[in-house]
Order: C-alpha cells, then sequence, then structure tokens
C-alpha cells in the first residue's frame, strides 16, 4: 500500500488479489525498496523471489528466485529485505539460507 501525505486512504500498489504466486499476487511480502523514480521492489518470503514492479501497476516481474525455495545461488529462502549499492546491485538478505546474496539488476 502507498499513502500519500494527508491521505485518508492507501493506494495498492502491488499484489491486493490475494495470496498466490501469479505476477499479480504476493505471498508475505516483507522487505521494500522504492527507487527515486517509482520503481517498487519487494522481497517476498512466501514465494522466494524478489518482485519488480512498475509506477503503481498491481503486476510485476520476477527478478530473482520464484524458481522454489533453496540454497543455489539462483534460489532465495525467505527473502526478508533488500537494498541497492551505488552500481546498482541488488543485495539479498536470504534469512533461512543464513546469508546475503548480491545480484546484478538489468533495468
Amino acid at each position: 500500500m502507498k499513502w500519500v501525505k494527508g491521505a485518508t486512504e492507501g493506494i495498492v500498489v502491488a499484489g491486493g488479489r490475494g495470496e498466490g504466486s501469479a505476477l499479480t499476487q504476493l505471498s508475505n511480502p516483507i522487505g521494500v525498496f522504492v527507487h527515486q523514480l517509482g520503481t517498487m521492489y519487494v522481497a517476498e518470503s512466501g514465494n522466494h523471489r524478489v518482485m519488480r514492479c512498475y509506477n503503481e501497476k498491481k503486476d510485476g516481474n520476477v527478478i530473482v528466485g520464484g524458481n522454489d525455495e533453496g540454497e543455489h545461488a539462483n534460489q532465495l529462502n525467505f527473502p526478508t529485505g533488500l537494498s541497492f549499492d551505488q552500481q546498482g546491485n541488488l543485495y539479498v538478505a536470504d534469512f533461512n539460507n543464513h546469508r546475503v546474496q548480491r545480484f546484478s539488476i538489468e533495468n
């Protein structure tokens, strides 16, 4: 949900179509990062993935994980937080794998 300063109601900007794994659904979103241009990244622990959503579209695309939980380099197991460095690399706190992973993300 996005809450604009002074608003009395929020705006659904991702998910909101019930729990699930479709691109219009989320399962246990925990971490959120909003880029200055409005692109939003969501650490979605229930589906073991990171989603990218553009400018309040209610669907997004999977940029990391989403191929079942696991410990391989392309898998996540309950991601809980995320951040970017100045070069645009994505860092994901991979909770159940007890690690932080770095990914190069294309825009």
